[in-house]
Order: structure tokens, then C-alpha cells, then sequence
């Protein structure tokens, strides 16, 4: 990979991926050769709102870095097939590149934390706790560095349809009233539905819109689609907690999804 972020090839193959939004978001690189764990924490962190690359070895991240690529914090796997975690850091910082390191392993025992600190890194944590967790250190370690919100559009702009308020300046929407608690990534995908309510979207465009024109994720040439499954698997989720009744996101076999028009 020769591009810092923005632009992405395929994971399973051991190569690098970038999901990324804008460049005000906090970068991350994450490095890990368990492919499922991954993907799966690259798209949590992507659905936060950080931008990620990743890769599933230490020698690939090297050479990013040593290619000018950059980020704000390194989440870094311990155990990993020819080079461990901690050569990846000693590597590092041998090359006087002071990047904040999170560990992130299986491994429980005290002297690893000890060794992973005495290296360098800056924590250390159980890839057994929550989402939540790492997010907290994440925050810890960057204080100050996210950025601020942009202020609200003086001008209130609402696309009303049917039963759905969609608010595009704060990134809020409300069916029959209620607010649905989405993230941005959610919001998004549905804006793009709705945009084109009756209309086929495709899984790639759906994707795209997320991830970034041409990115590759999964296993295989089609490996997004399941990532796209799962986007709209919780957004139905999300109306389904305020309607049980809803049934206006409708899936076309083979090519994507469709917000139907309400009768």
C-alpha cells in the first residue's frame, strides 16, 4: 500500500485496507492477523466515526510508515506469525517514530503488560472487553486531538417522507415522531435509501458510500456484502424497536436494497 489513507485494497489476503470518512477524523492504525477480529473491530471503529487502516501484519505496517504513512494511534496485536507486536514497536521506535501504541491481545499475564510498557506503549488491554472500553482509552490518550463539531447550519433543512423526518444538520432522524437512535454511518446509508426511494441501491454503492469508492472488505471480491447486510440488519432493528410493524427496507436478492414508498 502506498497511499496513507483514503485509498484501500483487499484484507484477507494480508494487505492493507483503509475505511476512512473525512480527513478531520482521528486516524487509526490497527495491525492484527486475525482477520474476523479485524474486520469486525475496523467496522465498529469506522461506525465511531475514526478512520482506519489496517493490516494483518507487522512488516506491511512497516513499510507503511516507512512509505510516509501516518496515523494518531497504532492498535497493535501481540502474537503474530514472524513478527510479534512488540518487534513491530521496537521496530518503531528504533525508527524515532513516537506513534501512541495500544496493545491489543489475549494475552493476560502481567509480564507481557510489563514488557509491552517498558517498550513504549502507552496501554495495554484484553481484546476479551467491550467496544466500549477501548473507546474510553481512546479518548484518554486522545484528549484534545478530536475534533470539534461544526456549528449547526443557521438554516434548519428537514427531508419529510412520509412517516420519516430526516434532520441533515444534525444527522437526526425520527420516524413517526421518535427519534431513532442511529450513528452517522446509519444515518448515511439511510439518507441514500430514501434519496432514491423505489429505486434499487445497490450493495457496492451502499458500501461505497461508507467505506470509500472501490474498497474491498470481507473475504473475496464480494466480502462487502455481509458488511452491508449487517448495516441493514441494525437500522431495521432500530425501527423495529419504535414500530414493530416497519417493513419499508426491502432487499433485492442479489443486488442490494430498496426503501419502499409508503401507500
Amino acid at each position: 500500500m502506498t497511499e496513507a489513507t483514503n485509498d484501500a485494497s483487499s484484507v484477507s489476503d494480508g494487505s492493507s485496507s483503509a475505511q476512512t470518512g473525512s480527513a478531520a477524523e482521528i486516524r487509526l492504525l490497527l495491525v492484527d492477523d486475525d482477520d474476523g477480529f479485524r474486520e469486525s473491530l475496523g467496522l465498529n471503529l469506522v461506525d465511531e466515526s475514526f478512520a482506519v487502516t489496517s493490516f494483518s501484519n507487522g512488516p506491511d505496517a512497516l513499510r507503511y510508515v516507512d512509505e510516509g504513512g501516518s496515523a494518531d494511534v497504532l492498535l497493535l496485536d501481540w502474537r503474530m506469525p514472524g513478527m510479534d507486536g512488540l518487534e513491530v514497536l521496537r521496530q518503531l521506535r528504533k525508527r524515532g517514530i513516537d506513534l501512541p501504541v495500544i496493545f491489543l491481545t489475549a494475552l493476560s499475564d502481567d509480564i507481557y503488560e510489563e514488557a509491552a510498557l517498558e517498550g513504549g506503549a502507552v496501554d495495554f488491554i484484553d481484546k476479551s472487553r467491550r467496544l466500549s472500553i477501548l473507546l474510553k482509552r481512546l479518548d484518554l490518550i486522545l484528549e484534545h486531538r478530536r475534533p470539534r463539531p461544526e456549528p449547526a447550519a443557521e438554516t434548519r433543512e428537514t427531508i419529510e417522507h412520509g412517516s420519516l423526518s430526516l434532520r441533515s444538520d444534525t444527522s437526526r432522524a425520527y420516524w413517526r415522531g421518535q427519534e431513532l437512535e442511529l450513528t452517522l454511518t446509519e444515518f448515511n446509508i439511510l439518507v441514500l435509501l430514501v434519496s432514491r426511494a423505489g429505486e434499487d441501491v445497490a450493495y457496492r454503492d451502499i458500501y461505497d458510500l461508507v467505506h470509500g469508492k472501490d474498497f474491498i472488505a470481507g473475504y473475496g471480491a464480494e466480502g462487502y456484502r455481509a458488511n452491508v447486510r449487517t448495516f441493514i440488519k441494525r437500522i431495521r432493528k432500530k425501527f423495529r424497536d419504535i414500530d414493530p410493524e416497519f417493513d419499508l427496507i426491502d432487499n433485492y436478492a442479489g443486488f442490494g436494497y430498496r426503501w419502499i414508498a409508503e401507500a
